[in-house]
């Protein structure tokens, strides 16, 4: 990695577009530290003293417990894209726009940004009438210019993330959204290997400040080295391509392979997942419902006093009380099903087996067609099988151990797998450009 960010730095279209993505990074740190106005500073931190949104504040980079303009973040955008995708099977329309190449990648991401927006507000209003109303969070009251100026500023700032995000993807190193997130999930890990060693560490014995420094240390290489294993993971399913005439040459006959990546969905299933069981616990502060005890979700999904349905914490994981163990089965649920219909969208077994058929290829001991498809399709589903579950090894590990020796922090396995997810595909992006411009200087020599 240190090696690729050495070379990049020498040459100066990618130096640039590296201090693009830079610059760009630190306004997206400066505007989470920006109040949004007609809030009130001192209201929110009381409120949100006592409360740990995980895995959501990460998205937003703390964004959110400040109040900030750019509260929100990208989250808007996240979930229209869960939308968008879940259309995608269900309208014919966006199925054949999908299929419709660039063009209709490009149709696709303008529908998403409109949606992201429509998000946006919605979720700013709702904040500010949550917050505003049953906290005091908005200086005033809870008024009519209030909301809308509250509602203005939290939908300008998370439609500016967005816009920042396309500029470095266009302008930078790529992958802007990715590394958006990246750098919000980063930003509130030093918050929480502080609070990691005041809790265990900071005046204690001397063996058990060792014994827990080795513990942490060692879940967090170890969930490292597995994520780093899990993403270069591949099978490869090997294609003879039949020998033809052409002309007076004989040509064909060479042998490939097909790359099937174990983690076909990359980060994408931890992203949805968490996403998805965030919202219940936001929308429930906007009605002044916090921490553990939940009253307003009770009445609407007749959740047990002692906790949320959706609090995926081992504490709460046991199987003689069904109750305390939903929330995480559901969680582990999302996983496998964002694993099995994110592959479904990006890699067609049929057009892949006749696009093979035309170029006269087949796999060896499988005849070309239906056949093909079939075993292409049980290839994959058994890999993805294999991917999910160690995304949620990934996942559970660090909650078992938060669960067990009570450690709060807001970062897991989820954030971690996003982390070097992201930093993988940034360097092979910085490597690709790389690459291009080497062979652009030898055409042009």
């Amino acid at each position: 990695m240190f090696k690729t960010l050495r070379n990049a730095l020498k040459v100066k279209d990618i130096r640039t577009k590296l201090l693009y993505t830079l610059g760009a990074l630190i306004i997206v740190r400066l505007g989470t530290l920006l109040p949004a106005p007609a809030v009130s500073r001192e209201a929110v931190e009381e409120v949100f003293s006592s409360i740990n949104l995980g895995f959501f504040n990460n998205l937003t980079g703390g964004s959110f417990t400040k109040m900030s303009i750019f509260a929100l973040s990208i989250s808007p955008y996240i979930s229209s894209s869960i939308i968008i995708q879940l259309l995608t099977i269900a309208i014919p329309k966006l199925e054949e726009l999908q299929k419709e190449g660039e063009d209709g990648r490009k149709k696709i991401e303008e529908l998403t940004r409109y949606m992201a927006v429509g998000l946006a507000i919605i979720e700013s209003v709702a904040m500010a009438i949550g917050f505003g109303g049953s906290s005091g969070v908005l200086e005033g009251g809870l008024t009519f210019t209030n909301i809308v100026i509250v509602a203005a500023s939290f939908t300008a700032g998370s439609t500016f993330l967005m816009w920042l995000g396309e500029r470095i993807t266009q302008n930078g190193v790529g992958n802007g959204i990715s590394i958006i997130l990246l750098v919000n999930i980063v930003s509130t890990m030093p918050t929480d290997f502080i609070r990691l060693f005041y809790q265990f560490v900071y005046q204690q014995p001397v063996w058990k400040a060792i014994i827990a420094v080795v513990v942490i240390l060692a879940v967090v290489l170890f969930t490292i080295v597995f994520v780093l294993i899990l993403q270069d993971g591949e099978r490869k399913i090997p294609v003879q391509y039949a020998k033809k005439v052409q002309g007076r040459k004989m040509v064909g006959g060479q042998t490939s392979h097909i790359p099937l990546k174990v983690n076909t969905a990359g980060v994408i299933p931890v992203i949805f997942a968490s996403s998805l069981m965030s919202f219940p616990g936001v929308i429930s502060s906007f009605f002044g419902v916090y921490p553990a005890r939940a009253y307003f979700w009770p009445k609407v999904l007749k959740v047990m006093d002692q906790g949320s349905w959706l609090n995926i914490n081992f504490k709460n994981f046991d199987f003689g009380d069904f109750k305390y163990s939903i929330g995480l089965l559901i969680y582990i649920g999302l996983i496998i099903f964002f694993a099995y219909f994110y592959t479904s969208i990006t890699f067609n077994p049929i057009e892949i087996a006749n696009n093979m058929k035309k170029q006269g290829g087949f796999i060896p001991g499988i005849r070309p067609g239906k056949p093909t498809t079939e075993h292409l399709s049980k290839v994959l589903n058994y890999i993805i099988f294999i991917g999910a579950m160690g995304l949620i090894v990934v996942s559970v590990i660090p909650m078992f151990f938060s669960g067990a020796f009570g450690a709060r922090v807001s970062f897991g396995g989820t954030s971690i797998i996003i982390i070097v997810g992201v930093i993988i595909e940034t360097i092979k992006q910085v490597e690709s450009q790389m690459l291009v411009r080497h062979y652009k200087g030898f055409l042009n020599d």
